[in-house]
């Protein structure tokens, strides 16, 4: 808890949020795929994570998939080495436009088309074991950050990075997107019953498999839909009108309001992770043999 608090107050004050969902978020997606997979899957996981020394990046662990799931952003700290990774964590799918991924995703450089390309890798045995565990870490990151709305859709506006906003009382240097990426995460995920397991506990049997359904694609337009149902509309009066002049505030009302979406999308983000894992340790994957759909409008 205290890390966490010192992680909130470095991100409060940085100019834009260094983290998606931030280290609950992606944490707690990471557990309920965990135990959500086969038993078969959740071993080659381990197998894999027992490996992480190859990753060669002490300051940055990954051998349990909790650390794993924050390890893309962790990187981030260690300069030109993996910068090219940077624009793998978002798309930004303008919400006032139809749907259009193949725009935001033209370069291949975007959340969807990343998931995808590193299934293809961690399905592949015939690649040595420190490509798959890089494949492992972003596709467990990655599926994090397309469930966080802002990730997924915005106006122009980084992701919300540009919306200068306060969350209750807490203003200064605060953004939409960092408003979603940590304080609403943090709020919706401890909120009772709390964490993966209580998340999972108010998802019903008919419900998850309903939830895994779809492909990457179907799941970036759904995130994209809550970025302009939720996190647009609640702070400005037409979620594709003009911004308002005055500083946009989420209440205690409107994050009440919040709390059941962002749980929705946690629980979304982990058992969808959960069927493509299963599907990429299937001893004949269906995605060694799959084209990319990504940019499919």
């Amino acid at each position: 808890m205290i890390r966490r608090l010192i992680l909130i107050l470095l991100l409060a004050l940085a100019p834009s949020p260094a983290f998606a969902w931030w280290e609950y978020g992606h944490e707690t997606v990471a557990t309920i795929a965990y135990l959500n997979v086969s038993p078969r899957t959740r071993a080659e996981i381990d197998h894999l994570l027992r490996q992480a020394r190859l990753l060669d990046t002490p300051t940055c662990p990954a051998r349990t998939i909790e650390q794993a799931a924050v390890w893309p952003d962790c990187i981030k700290t260690l300069g030109d080495r993996f910068s090219y990774a940077s624009p793998w964590h978002y798309q930004n799918v303008n919400i006032c436009h139809p749907f259009d991924q193949a725009s935001a995703c033209r370069d291949g450089n975007c959340v969807s088309a990343q998931i995808e390309r590193n299934l293809r890798l961690l399905a592949d045995r015939s690649l040595p074991v420190r490509e798959r565990l890089f494949a492992l870490a972003f596709v467990v990151h990655l599926m994090g950050d397309l469930h966080q709305p802002l990730h997924a859709g915005d106006r122009g506006d980084l992701g919300g990075n540009r919306v200068a906003a306060s969350y209750g009382a807490i203003a200064g240097r605060t953004n939409l997107h960092s408003i979603w990426d940590g304080y609403l995460a943090d709020r919706g995920i401890s909120n009772p019953p709390g964490g993966p397991r209580g998340i999972l506990s108010e998802v019903g049997a008919a419900d998850r498999e309903a939830i895994r359904q779809g492909n990457v694609t179907d799941w970036a337009r759904e995130s994209w839909q809550v970025a302009h149902d939720y996190a647009y509309a609640t702070v400005y009066p037409d979620p594709c009108g003009p911004v308002p002049e005055t500083r946009p505030v989420i209440t205690e009302a409107i994050t009440r309001q919040l709390v059941p979406v962002v749980r929705r999308q946690i629980a979304r983000g982990g058992l969808r992770l959960a069927r493509l894992l299963d599907e990429a340790f299937e001893p004949d994957s269906p995605w060694l043999r799959r084209p990319t759909r990504t940019g499919a409008a």
